[in-house]
């Protein structure tokens, strides 16, 4: 099953995308704001994978990096399963996709969910991402993203 055929909006996310999350609390005030790297890639020998590379830089100098393969599925949607998450995403039309996912590292007791809308400018060069972080059904923070494409 080729991803790109069957998610052709998701394959236009295609390249490397530099921007900054910034994490507000429920009141909107901002608890945690970062520079960020992500690249987006299609393997070639497997048309059926998509795998994301996140770097995160902080202005104290503290960085992070994860690594979330994707597996898509034929009929729409993309799962991811690693150490760190578990979720699905799909298209909702021609510049908006959708994503739901858990930690997995995540406290058993808490009802941890995310929900993720990516919008991708018309020309392919912009994107604004929205996550919404909810606990046992409240929504307790947001991150806001805002992306440029660089390669």
């Amino acid at each position: 099953m080729n991803i790109r055929e069957g998610m052709p909006l998701l394959a236009r996310h295609e390249g490397e995308w530099e921007g900054t999350y910034t994490h507000v609390d429920r009141s909107g005030t901002i608890v945690d704001q970062h520079a960020s790297h992500l690249s987006c890639v299609f393997p070639p020998e497997r048309p059926d994978q998509y795998v994301q590379v996140n770097r995160y830089r902080w202005e104290d100098g503290r960085t992070e990096e994860y690594t979330f393969p994707g597996t898509y599925d034929g009929g729409g949607r993309l799962y991811f399963d690693t150490e760190r998450i578990k979720g699905v995403t799909w298209c909702l039309d021609d510049n908006t996709a959708y994503l739901t996912w858990r930690f997995k590292a995540a406290d058993d007791e808490l009802d941890q969910r995310l929900f993720e809308m990516i919008v991708l400018s018309d020309d392919g060069d912009n994107r604004t991402r929205v996550w919404q972080w909810l606990e046992n059904g409240v929504c307790v923070k947001r991150t806001l993203i805002n992306e440029k494409r660089i390669a």
